[in-house]
């Protein structure tokens, strides 16, 4: 993503960067009409983030397919079948639920939370309801706010660029929220970011999944806190934090409490050190080869079959031995030594 790009393809990444805008926007209409008009009314939230998260999925795979010639494009867009992926939104959930014991010891130290408990056998099955309810919410945004849109700003503009964009993107749709106000745009912000950082250091969806599921759903869930607002969402623990508005957030919740940002922003660090391992693995520069390919298989195959080879001794070559003759004596020579009489 740091490469530099052509502006041709800068320009083509920023106008499916907007296609994948206007369509986020348009599935989530489609949703939430589809939802009101065919579901029955109680189970209308947790079909509307179905219906939004398969719609995002199902759209976006294709823009990858059709735009851009991805031959997988679910996992192009962030949902890669790695092993390990498992243990990635493990560490996700660890993550969000760490952050939201931390603010809610805060909340605690600083005032108390009163909190009722409903032990009937329906609720329990509704709590059920509400944990599924959280889980395709938070993978709706991911492949929303992370997906293919995401990427697609990343190629023009470079991952900070795109994790800048896209968390005041979701800042500006959060502060649509009634009780929103100058803390919870914040909040927005600082998730997003983190968020972001959790993709972008392990190039798949899935510790970001979890860290927003673990994070959202553990508010509601198990402390029985207001999640944006919304205070309906548990049906077994109710709680009504006294504290001060800085760290309760009132009645929208953590989302709108200074605390909550405090928080977060202390938290890239920490995901930056979780996830050393798998920016190496995902994050690692191809290194490609250069001069001239050789196939050092082959070479030393034949250096080996040369040095193992048995070779057998070639026949000796025939001597042949001349026949010798004494040269001849002149005659002049001899008549002088008769007369010198040696």
């Amino acid at each position: 993503m740091n490469t530099p790009i052509a502006s041709g393809d800068r320009r083509r990444a920023f106008l499916e960067f907007f296609a994948a805008v206007l369509y986020f926007f348009l599935a989530r209409a489609l949703a939430h009409q589809g939802a009101q008009v065919l579901i029955p009314a109680q189970w209308t939230p947790l079909s509307e983030q179905i219906m939004l998260a398969v719609l995002l999925l199902i759209g976006y795979a294709a823009m990858g397919f059709w735009l851009d010639r991805e031959m997988q494009p679910v996992s192009a867009q962030g949902l890669p079948w790695r092993g390990g992926f498992p243990r990635e939104v493990a560490m996700g959930l660890a993550t969000g639920w760490g952050l939201a014991v931390v603010c809610v010891l805060f909340m605690v130290l600083g005032g108390g939370i009163a909190i009722s408990f409903s032990w009937q056998f329906s609720a329990w099955g509704w709590l059920a309801a509400d944990t599924a309810f959280f889980a395709m919410a938070a993978l709706a945004e991911e492949i929303a706010f992370r997906g293919y849109g995401f990427q697609r700003f990343a190629r023009a503009a470079g991952p900070v660029g795109a994790s800048l964009v896209f968390a005041i993107f979701y800042a500006l749709l959060q502060k649509m929220i009634p009780g929103s106000n100058r803390p919870s745009i914040m909040v927005s912000v600082i998730l997003g970011l983190l968020l972001s950082a959790a993709y972008l250091r392990t190039r798949a969806l899935w510790l970001s999944w979890g860290l927003n599921f673990g994070w959202k759903a553990s508010r509601a869930l198990l402390f029985g806190l207001a999640v944006s607002g919304d205070s309906t969402h548990s049906p077994v623990v109710q709680s009504d934090p006294l504290g001060s508005y800085w760290l309760t957030g009132g009645g929208f919740g953590l989302d709108g409490a200074w605390i909550a940002f405090f928080v977060l922003l202390a938290a890239l660090p920490v995901v930056f050190r979780l996830t050393r391992d798998l920016d190496f693995r995902y994050n690692a520069p191809v290194l490609v080869p250069g001069g001239i390919p050789v196939d050092l298989e082959a070479a030393a195959r034949a250096q080996h079959e040369a040095a193992t080879r048995s070779i057998e001794p070639s026949a000796p070559a025939l001597v042949q031995i001349a026949s010798y003759t004494a040269p001849a004596v002149e005659p002049q020579e001899k008549s002088k030594d008769a007369e010198t009489g040696e």
